[in-house]
């Protein structure tokens, strides 16, 4: 997985009724663009350090 500043990190729910999280990756720790990241969560604001797993997925920044 592989990423820049201002991609977006989609977390997707592992169980049924699980919902999907989104958030915006804000610093890349390492030049090849990958884990971990610093992101900010769209549904609260919260800014955390991610490890992303395999439910997980980047979607490009349009630019």
């Amino acid at each position: 997985m592989h990423a820049s500043v201002g991609d977006h990190l989609v977390v997707m729910g592992q169980h049924v009724g699980d919902h999907m999280r989104e958030a915006e990756i804000i610093e890349v720790s390492h030049p090849d663009g990958s884990p971990p990241y610093l992101v900010r969560w769209s549904d609260s604001d919260h800014e955390s350090l991610v490890f992303p797993g395999p439910d997980a997925h980047i979607e490009p920044a349009s630019h």
